[in-house]
């Protein structure tokens, strides 16, 4: 089956109001009827600023790089995307079809 598969990054401690960021998506995508997603925390990254995030007694902080994935139909992935735009995340995605199955 053809899909879409979403990929977000953000950082451990990033917060839509007064929740991190990765379980709001994961609720979010949840309520709207999006059939399952997952939350990898990196042991090390950089991302567009530039900044080198490892794992450290120093990097305690919440900034290690986070990726939240979903893959679902293509029509729910464009509501889902509609309705993160109306909430002004600004977060970075990445999209691209896949094929889908079990075997």
């Amino acid at each position: 089956m053809q899909a879409i598969y979403l990929k977000f990054y953000l950082t451990e401690k990033q917060k839509h109001k007064d929740q991190f960021l990765y379980e709001w998506l994961l609720e979010h995508a949840q309520r709207i009827g999006v059939p399952g997603g997952s939350v990898y925390r990196s042991i090390a990254g950089y991302g567009r600023h530039g900044s080198l995030h490892a794992e450290t007694f120093i990097e305690l902080g919440g900034e290690l790089p986070i990726q939240v994935e979903f893959i679902l139909e293509e029509k729910l992935a464009g509501e889902f995307l509609a309705t993160l735009r109306a909430y002004e995340l600004n977060i970075r995605y990445v999209s691209f079809a896949v094929t889908e199955g079990v075997v």
